[in-house]
This record gives structure tokens, C-alpha cells and sequence, in this order.
């Protein structure tokens, strides 16, 4: 008769770790390493590009590598839950080593899981991942409201009791996944902008609720006003883009080689010659020409 493997985990029960709010540790986190994630996504493909070997055995090297990696250098890391399943019993395993090691390092420990169900599996969900009595204790975690906002409130209860946090995905980054998320709520709002309307509005909303410059608390919910608005407009439109300008980057090759997409609509936009001939004009700009004095302005 087999025998079933006894899982070697993390002991159940209290940690013993910081129960601050998780909004106040991944701040803190990202003042003291920067506001990279590192995303731990040990697929097939990277297990034997990194010749560690597609196996149960290699994903555990992966896990000392990656341990190793992040302890000191980031802040945040987010493990994808579905590439360590994959790998049956000994890939939880070797997940609960990674959460267990990474956060007694103090790394936070976001788990992209998805998680999305009814109301009697998501309780389970909770059980599972989230407060000091879980199986496998994360400091947040990742999850689908498709399924209902009331459905997630078992998750939402035990996160807020626990002080961990609750990642929602409202809207995808699969374009297939538009068919649902952008279709028409009652013919005006869509799917995934209700589902935001509805979360804010269960919350008791925010919008009004912010103050500039001061931290306010409403429902659980910790809300940063900005302290000054129009000085910090420059550095986030900064950021959005150079986002841009990498995912425009991205289109036309990767792995350091120039392999452009002359099919997609944003490479053919931006083209304005190819192969010595010109494809495209590039839009006129109107500009007003002033002149002071001996200085001309355009």
C-alpha cells in the first residue's frame, strides 16, 4: 500500500512576525529597497534555462536561488502559486519554504494566486494563506471578483483582521479577457469600472476622504492624501513614461535583438520608414511663433 509523503512546512500557529497593516510594511519595504517586486515564476522553460531541470528537485534549487537573491535586495517578492502546484505535494513544499524563509527575513511575501469562488471556498482560500493560524501565512495576496464582491468578503474579513493585503484584479492584461471586463454595465459603465465603483462604495468610498498631506483611516482602509500634488505630478508622469517607452521598446524585439512586429497597429503607427522607403508621416505639429523684441519663440 503506498505510503502518503508527510509535507516538511512552516509550524502552524503564530509567527511571531509584525502585524502592522500591510499598506504601512510594503511602504516601508519600498522606502528601504526601492518599489521593485521580484515575481518568482519558476516555469518549465526557466527551470531548464537556468539548467536546474524541469523537476520537483530543481524547483527546490530554484527556491535556495531565489531565497538568496531577495533577501537584502528587495523588498517584495510575488510568487506565482499555479508554477509551484504544478509540481504536485513537493511543489507546495518547496512554495511554504520559500513563503516561511522569505518572510522570516523579512521580505513580504505577496502571493499571486488568484484566488475567486463562493463564499464557503473563499473562507477556505483565507484559512489557507491568510493570519497566523494559516497553513501557509503570506502578507497579501491576490484575487478575481468575477465571481461577486459579496463572495470575497470572507477574504476581505480575515485580511483586514490580520492586517494583510488583498490584491483585486478588476481588469486583465490578456486582451481576451476584455470580452468581459470592458462589456457594457447597463449600458454605460463597464464590467470592470462597476466592480471598482461597487468596491469603493462598500468601503464607504475614498475620494472624499483624502486629505492632503495627512494619513486618514476609514472602514480598515488607510488612505494617503498627497502633500503636495502639482510637485509630484512631474515624477509620476515621468514614470508612466518611461512605462510607455519600455512597452514600445518590447514591440519591436526582444532578448536584445531587433525583431519588430510589422503586423501590430502601435509599430506600424510609430514607422515612418522601412527597408529605405517611407511607410508612414508622422502627424504635423501646429506651433504659434511669438516674437519679443529680437527673440523669436516658437
Amino acid at each position: 500500500m503506498p505510503t502518503v509523503p508527510t509535507i516538511q512546512g512552516p509550524p502552524s500557529g503564530s509567527t511571531g512576525l509584525p502585524t502592522e497593516p500591510f499598506a504601512d510594511r510594503a511602504v516601508a519595504a519600498m522606502q528601504e529597497h526601492g518599489p521593485l517586486v521580484f515575481g518568482l515564476d519558476p516555469s518549465g522553460d526557466l527551470l531548464a534555462e537556468w539548467g536546474l531541470g524541469d523537476t520537483a528537485d530543481g524547483l527546490e534549487r530554484f527556491v535556495d536561488i531565489v531565497v538568496d537573491a531577495s533577501v537584502g535586495t528587495v523588498g517584495i517578492v510575488k510568487p506565482q502559486a499555479a508554477f509551484y502546484e504544478r509540481h504536485g505535494w513537493q511543489g507546495i513544499r518547496s512554495l511554504a519554504r520559500l513563503i516561511d524563509a522569505c518572510r522570516h527575513a523579512g521580505v513580504l511575501v505577496l502571493l499571486d494566486a488568484k484566488r475567486g469562488d463562493v463564499g464557503s471556498t473563499n473562507e477556505a482560500y483565507a484559512e489557507a494563506y491568510l493570519g497566523p493560524e494559516a497553513a501557509i501565512e503570506v502578507d497579501a495576496i491576490t484575487i478575481t471578483p468575477y465571481l461577486g464582491l459579496a463572495a470575497m468578503q470572507p477574504i476581505l474579513d480575515r485580511a483586514m483582521a490580520n492586517g494583510a493585503g488583498v490584491f483585486i484584479v478588476t481588469r486583465s492584461s490578456n486582451p481576451e479577457g476584455r470580452s468581459i471586463q470592458g462589456a457594457r454595465h447597463g449600458g454605460a459603465t463597464t464590467v470592470e469600472h462597476q466592480l471598482i465603483i461597487d468596491m469603493a462604495a462598500d468601503g464607504g468610498g475614498n475620494c472624499e476622504l483624502t486629505k492632503v498631506g495627512e494619513v486618514v483611516e476609514h472602514h480598515g482602509v488607510r488612505i494617503v492624501g498627497m502633500a503636495n500634488p502639482p510637485a509630484e505630478m512631474g515624477a509620476s508622469a515621468s514614470f508612466m513614461y518611461a512605462n510607455n517607452v519600455l512597452k514600445l521598446l518590447a514591440l519591436f524585439g526582444s532578448k536584445g535583438q531587433l525583431a519588430p512586429d510589422w503586423n501590430d497597429e502601435v509599430v506600424i503607427g510609430v514607422t515612418v520608414a522601412r527597408d529605405g522607403a517611407i511607410t508612414g508621416v508622422l502627424p504635423l505639429v501646429r506651433v504659434k511663433t511669438l516674437l519679443f523684441g529680437d527673440t523669436l519663440i516658437s
